[in-house]
């Protein structure tokens, strides 16, 4: 084993000897090197006064070379932040601002001893750099039956974990805390399980209130008080979608410092929040009980990006950093999430209306871009299809009788029209079935 990787792993085994066992076979071996040629180049560009012949970029005239037709269109950037590689753990003015944003919309992180983030290529890259720091073969990764399908790619295909469910609902139609305090304690002859927790969920749109985010917690807490290591990751992709009485903040506040035996890592970004999906910018970050801990963590994060990306794209942080910066930011953001939350009111309104309780219920939702139906009468593949065939409007099936649907991207005053054509796309289905 490389040096530094086996120092790293003496820190984090000092630290938190059970954060030390919950990292996979390759978290124990990786490491972000610290001789090289990005350890040089960054010496050389602090020393090198007369000539820096270190890093592979060019340069013409003090600045990065580039094309004009493409620097015509970013015309307002300098190119030295554009051009130039972004640092492994990303911008640092950018690091430093998604910070302060997640202290200010999470207050109960106040209190809490959590990691500077560190910019990952998107949401999807940082749950693939927690999969491969902790995720083995045969390690149990537990999350909802209404899931996102990438979960499955991600731990189940790539670094072969067994994914174990629980129904998302109870009976009363409320966050499901029982099923999921059992999938972990079904775990315990393992000893460590990865607990996913995506809120708003993708894709019913549900996010707990403050009673269930109690019971979460608390389930986690008597898992670990019990003996089992808790990767607790939660993916808040459509953080800040909150249009009803949810909780508000991450549940990530309420992780962090629970106990020696959980993990609490955030998996946030801009993609969802600032709609700026194309831009790929998303942020890792870690709780831990000490500054050792926390960089010996960051340290391996970098080893995985290195590894693998490299670093992220210079241009989309810069944009985002930007954005973050403006006195215009809040209240355009607001802007945003007002449209967001009438879209979501009046998706609610017409489902509540009565006139389609005939062919479908729906889950519960109350943040986020999705809703899902329950279809009574058909099933959803098949609708699914028939209303692309037919109506040209898109849809997502999911297993027998849920239909996603994301009022996001549909305008309020084009809700009634859509959800009348699925009604419709039912009562095709339902003619030619009784024939």
């Amino acid at each position: 084993m490389n040096p530094m990787a086996r120092q790293l792993n003496e820190t984090l085994e000092r630290e938190n000897p059970h954060v030390y066992a919950m990292l996979s076979s390759l978290g124990k071996s990786i490491y972000f090197p610290k001789e090289g040629i990005l350890s040089q180049s960054a010496e050389a560009k602090a020393k090198a006064k007369a000539y820096n012949a270190t890093i592979g970029i060019a340069l013409e005239d003090g600045q990065p070379m580039h094309l004009k037709v493409i620097q015509d269109t970013l015309s307002a950037y300098a190119p030295k932040d554009i051009y130039e590689y972004a640092p492994p753990a990303g911008k640092p003015e950018l690091r430093s601002a998604w910070r302060r944003k997640m202290l200010e919309e999470n207050p109960g992180l106040s209190d809490k001893h959590i990691g500077n983030p560190l910019v990952t290529n998107a949401l999807t890259h940082g749950l693939s750099i927690v999969a491969d720091l902790f995720a083995d073969e045969g390690d149990p990764v537990i999350y909802p039956d209404k899931n996102w399908e990438n979960y499955e790619l991600t731990f189940e295909i790539r670094r072969g974990a067994q994914i174990v469910t629980y129904p998302l609902f109870n009976d009363e139609d409320r966050f499901n805390s029982t099923g999921l305090r059992e999938a972990l304690f079904a775990q315990k002859s393992k000893g460590k399980a990865i607990v996913v927790l995506n809120f708003p969920n993708n894709p019913t749109g549900y996010t707990p209130d403050a009673q269930e985010a109690k019971e979460i917690v608390a389930a986690i807490l008597e898992a670990a008080e019990a003996g089992i290591n808790v990767v607790a990751l939660t993916d808040d992709a459509y953080f800040g979608l909150f249009f009803e009485n949810s909780l508000h903040e991450s549940i990530f506040s309420q992780l962090a410092g629970l106990h020696p035996r959980v993990l609490a890592i955030k998996v946030d970004g801009a993609t969802k929040e600032e709609y700026v999906w194309g831009f790929r910018v998303g942020f890792i970050t870690y709780a831990g009980s000490s500054d050792a801990m926390l960089s010996a963590l960051e340290q391996k994060t970098m080893g995985i990006i290195r590894a693998t990306i490299s670093s992220g794209p210079h241009p989309s942080q810069t944009f985002v950093l930007h954005a973050l910066n403006s006195p215009d930011f809040a209240g355009q953001k607001q802007e945003k999430y007002e449209i967001m939350k009438g879209r979501a009111n009046r998706t609610k309104e017409l489902l509540d209306s009565g006139k389609f309780d005939d062919v479908w219920g729906y889950y519960p939702f109350n943040s986020g871009y999705f809703m899902c139906l329950r279809l009574k009468t058909v099933e959803a593949e098949t609708l699914r299809s028939h209303l692309l065939d037919k109506y040209g409007v898109g849809t997502i099936a999911l297993g027998t009788s849920d239909l996603r649907i994301a009022f996001s991207c549909i305008e309020e005053e084009n809700l009634e029209e859509l959800f009348d054509l699925i009604y419709q796309g039912v009562k095709d289905l339902e003619t030619v079935s009784a024939k």
